[in-house]
């Protein structure tokens, strides 16, 4: 489980806070030859995010529209929350299948100026 707090960490540490990487989703699938293992199954922009406050999370989504989320358009509401926000969960809409689910990892791909949030199905 991830929370706001690790995200802002892990984007300052691995790009810097650079604005111009796109936020994406990173698929990663089981193994079928070994449960312990995850294999890359590919990525997609991730298009909306939006805080809930009630369920205490922050939703990334992916709508297929041309709207792309950016680290400089994220990261700056999300330093100036408060501690109670910094503690939500992120979670991520897919699509109708795969809706609230959980964040497992971070990552980044310099050359593409991605920065990638790890789903596993």
């Amino acid at each position: 489980m991830k929370f706001i707090i690790d995200l802002i960490e892990d984007i300052r540490e691995q790009i810097g806070n650079q604005e111009a990487y796109t936020m994406t989703a990173g698929l990663l699938k089981e193994d079928p030859n070994d449960s312990n293992k995850l294999i890359y199954a590919g990525e997609a922009l991730l298009n909306t995010s939006h805080m809930d406050a009630i369920k205490k999370q922050l939703i990334f989504e992916i709508d297929g529209s041309d709207t792309r989320i950016t680290v400089g358009e994220l990261i700056p509401p999300l330093l100036i929350s408060d501690m109670d926000s910094m503690m939500y969960e992120l979670r991520m809409d897919v699509n109708k299948q795969y809706k609230d689910m959980e964040i497992v990892g971070f990552g980044r791909n310099e050359e593409m100026k991605k920065y990638l949030l790890f789903i596993k199905v």
